[in-house]
């Protein structure tokens, strides 16, 4: 912690209170003030200590009055109780009311009141790393930052946005596969009050149908052969905070209707359980498909419908956010250099033409891919209009879905255009413009 730790000691016994200030002040981060009396440590409470060890028994006031102004004025002080007594019925009430430790005056007192206060320490250091790890996750899903673009499509997604951020108000959001509907969840969550809770996402076509209702209430141990422990579901999970559910229209018929009751009574039932569990998340939900067409055709229930239409906010394809492709397309390319520590590299007037002419039904994620692959394969600082790729060989774009070192994307471009010209070096060197050479080295890496 880069201030000083501040220490207040409040005992009435002059010998005592200087004992344990010396003690204290043996660790030079931790600055002491004391105090004879709790009028005088009340007084004081504006410079904002971290701790307060107090002298159950003062002249002017009970320990257990003085406790309780402290935690009125600020409850994040930490106050550790000193008594000559061992009462353990006192103790206990003591530490209801909010103290963070009961010590008594003893032999031991100054090595037991060390470590207390270096675990007070210790766990204000997590909660500064934490809070400043909460800031760094609100800006890194603040809307500017994490959906970017300029289109008049995209900012009136903004102006919904902010809507959804105000209230707990169930969301629906709609778009193209690649339009970046968990992050669009993200930024809700993260700018609302329950920015603190959980953010748990659930991409529901990606489980067995067989299995979508423990994933999402969890099972009792022995609910069905292999549940060897209790499992909680993701709506447990979520509590306080927000439950994302992704492709929640792939979600089959019959677990639809225990998702309304769900959502209706804001309690589930774990599988192989009696007792209801009282759950309370916001929910977002997102899907590539047309919900009301799905009702008319019958393979989504209507009653879900609008229990969780809520405010929708639609997502524009690429193709329609015009000039928003070259931002995008800079930005990502900005941040691919930086992870793998390439020099800074551009997009030539041909390429951004290109990027600009292509339709994308990968939409934003098809566009960060095609960069990605560009600034793998560009031979100089400019990315001209023949390294801008869009998928002529399909495995291509997949392999940056993947998270792998540059050299490793090198190995596999040489791999899959080796397996395209059935190993035909030269070709393959013409193909991607080196050497025969370079090709050679790059295999004897891939062999090492």
């Amino acid at each position: 912690m880069d201030q000083a730790f501040k220490i207040f000691v409040v005992e009435d016994d002059e010998w005592y209170r200087e004992l344990l200030g010396y003690n204290l002040e043996l660790n030079p981060d931790y600055e002491i003030k004391k105090f004879g009396t709790a009028t005088e440590c009340l007084a004081a409470l504006h410079e904002q200590p971290d701790v307060i060890t107090l002298d159950y028994r003062l002249p002017d006031m009970e320990g257990d009055e003085v406790l309780r102004r402290v935690k009125d004025f600020n409850d994040q002080i930490e106050v550790i109780i000193i008594s000559e007594q061992d009462n353990i019925e006192t103790a206990v009430g003591l530490l209801k009311q909010g103290a963070y430790d009961y010590l008594v005056k003893a032999k031991d007192i100054r090595d037991r009141l060390l470590n207390v206060v270096n675990n007070i320490r210790k766990n204000a250091s997590l909660k500064t790393r934490l809070d400043d790890l909460q800031k760094e996750v609100g800006q890194k899903y603040s809307f500017e930052k994490s959906i970017i673009g300029q289109s008049s499509a995209i900012k009136r997604v903004f102006a919904l946005l902010e809507k959804a951020t105000i209230t707990n108000i169930t969301v629906t959001v709609t778009g193209e596969t690649g339009t970046g509907k968990e992050l669009v969840a993200k930024a809700i969550h993260f700018n609302s009050k329950k920015r603190d809770q959980p953010f748990v996402p659930v991409n529901v076509a990606a489980i067995p149908k067989d299995l979508v209702e423990s994933e999402l209430f969890g099972h009792e141990k022995g609910a069905f052969t292999g549940a060897n422990i209790r499992r909680i579901g993701k709506f447990e999970q979520a509590h306080k905070g927000t439950l994302f559910l992704d492709e929640i229209g792939d979600m089959d018929l019959s677990m639809q209707v225990k998702l309304l009751r769900a959502l209706q009574e804001k309690e589930i039932v774990r599988i192989g359980g009696n007792q209801t569990v009282k759950t309370d998340c916001r929910i977002i939900v997102a899907t590539h498909r047309n919900l009301m067409e799905e009702v008319k055709a019958g393979k989504f229930r209507e009653d879900l419908y609008y229990r969780l239409f809520g405010l929708p906010i639609e997502l524009p394809p690429l193709r329609d956010r015009g000039n928003d492709i070259l931002i995008l397309a800079k930005s990502f390319l900005k941040s691919f250099c930086k992870e793998n520590e390439l020099p800074d590299l551009s997009l030539s007037t041909g390429a951004q033409k290109k990027l600009l002419a292509y339709n994308y039904p990968g939409n934003v994620r098809e566009l960060k891919s095609v960069v990605e692959l560009a600034a793998v394969m560009a031979y100089d600082s400019e990315i001209t209009e023949d390294e801008i790729s869009f998928g002529t060989n399909d495995a291509l774009p997949d392999i940056l879905t993947q998270e792998m070192t540059l050299r490793e994307y090198n190995h596999r471009i040489i791999d899959l255009y080796l397996k395209k010209y059935d190993n035909d070096i030269k070709i393959v060197a013409q193909q991607l413009d080196i050497g025969q050479s370079t090709i050679y080295r790059m295999l004897k890496e891939m062999k090492e």
